[in-house]
């Protein structure tokens, strides 16, 4: 056999693995997805143990105090998401209303000019429920995670517990400045550093959202800004997806001027905050090209739903990790990365 159809059947081999690993992950998402949630907040919550137990805080009770941090915190935001949800159910009534009103109007305004609308397409495209469908679908993967909370809180006790110990158990295994204890480091550092700037930058678009739907008078201004704050951690589409519902509602409040001003609020918040600022103290990045981020969204989306949106760019940054490792895969880094290599011949 020929070395050029051994890399051949090696290849195809590789590619069938893959696609089996990858439909295995599909299928065992209920599964893996609490798993792998579970891994990266405590990956978030590393720093926070080190910095406990270097002022002399006993390792255990400062894996306590994490946990009980990371337990309120979700406890808030699932009572503040889910009473807004159940006051926002109970409006609609009243928003129909108003949108019945609009909806003649625009009728009647469009007949004047000769334009005759059948049917009801436009009043169930603008319907209030519309809005509460869109937020719980989005939400339904977080709402999964709070039904495995006990699931989840007792992995990251463990991870927590097993943390400090993991660097020593990975030196043993490795010579000392091996690539594999390097991979690990960078990892580690890379991924912190992305949740830790991307959850200041989603602060501050909730924030915003939250004060900009105040002055206008949207309904339940505090909802949409945790719906903003959650879903900009999705890359790309998750900040134009929380503007959906804000818009809406201020389309079945106020009119079509509203609207148009709500999403022009949108417009100015995402290009202030994702596309200046957050560039700016985020650097670089994780050397990942916009395409690869786009694609990764949609790849890690369908195997692993929500939540996969929102770890896709970490985990296409441990794909890419794990690709420069080796000399064989390391082209696929450069395809994923966002550094273009430069000709030696130039």
């Amino acid at each position: 056999m020929s070395q050029a159809t051994t890399k051949a059947t090696s290849a195809l081999v590789s590619i069938a693995a893959l696609v089996v690993i990858i439909a295995g992950m599909k299928s065992a998402s209920a599964l893996i997805v609490p798993f792998i949630f579970s891994i990266f907040i405590a990956i978030i919550c590393a720093p926070a143990l080190t910095w406990l137990t270097r002022h002399r805080v006993p390792n255990v009770l400062a894996v306590i105090v994490i946990l009980l941090a990371v337990i309120l915190a979700g406890m808030l935001l699932s009572i503040a998401i889910g009473s807004s949800m159940q006051q926002f159910a109970r409006e609609i009534p009243g928003y129909q209303v108003n949108l019945q009103a609009q909806y003649d109007g625009m009728i009647a305004w469009l007949a004047s000019y000769g334009i005759e609308i059948q049917g009801q397409g436009i009043r169930e495209a603008f319907d209030p429920r519309s809005a509460i469908r869109w937020v719980n679908q989005l939400l339904a993967g977080l709402g999964y995670l709070f039904t495995n909370a006990f699931l989840i809180i007792f992995t990251v006790l463990f991870i927590l517990l097993e943390i400090s110990s993991f660097p020593m158990k990975l030196r043993e295994l490795v010579k000392p400045g091996g690539r594999e204890l390097a991979f690990s480091g960078h990892f580690l550092t890379s991924v912190q550093r992305y949740f830790g700037l991307k959850t200041l930058t989603s602060l501050a678009t909730g924030a915003v959202v939250t004060i900009m739907l105040l002055i206008v008078g949207v309904d339940f201004p505090i909802l949409w800004g945790l719906v903003a704050f959650l879903l900009n951690y999705i890359p790309n589409i998750g900040s134009i997806i929380a503007a959906v519902p804000a818009v809406l509602l201020a389309l079945v409040q106020f009119g079509l001027s509203s609207a148009i001003g709500v999403a022009s609020g949108y417009v100015i918040i995402n290009i202030v905050i994702g596309s200046l600022l957050e560039p700016r103290i985020m650097g670089k990045g994780m050397g990942l090209s916009p395409l690869v981020v786009f694609v990764s969204l949609v790849f890690w989306g369908w195997v692993f739903g929500p939540i996969g949106m929102i770890l896709s760019v970490p985990l296409t940054m441990l794909a890419k990790l794990a690709f420069e490792d080796r000399e064989e895969t390391r082209w696929l880094a450069v395809l994923l990365g966002s550094n273009v290599p430069r000709n030696p011949e130039a």
